[in-house]
């Protein structure tokens, strides 16, 4: 899939349009946990990658915390349906990655804390 994806330069112009939705999509994102670890998938570090293009398509490479997930279909579509909800998103590509693999220093400092970790760690 990453051969596939055209790669466009933007402009600041269009870095400025896009600042709002890349925020709004992240904040769908932060609404979709994983569902054995009381830690939503971005904070968790499971989200590599996220690109809004200009026609508004975004592209999400995600992880899961193991490559035998019992539940990586549904929330894979959890998150393809989240991310297609936020207005002004046109669609939505995903690619499921296991390289590199995810480890707990990927996570955000508040899912460290939340999970009892050293936030400093």
């Amino acid at each position: 899939m990453e051969a596939e994806r055209k790669q466009e330069v933007l402009t600041s112009e269009d870095v400025k349009e896009l600042a709002p939705l890349y925020e709004n999509t992240v904040l769908a994102l932060k609404q979709v946990y994983d569902p054995e670890i009381p830690v939503n998938i971005y904070d968790l570090g499971l989200i590599y990658e996220l690109t809004i293009d200009k026609s508004h398509r975004a592209y999400v490479k995600m992880t899961f915390t193991a490559p035998t997930c019992p539940m990586a279909d549904e929330v894979m579509s959890e998150v393809k349906r989240s991310v297609e909800d936020v207005p002004g998103i046109t669609g939505c590509d995903m690619e499921l990655v296991f390289e590199p693999v995810w480890d707990q220093s990927m996570m955000s400092d508040e899912a460290r804390v939340i999970m009892g970790f050293d936030p400093q760690l």
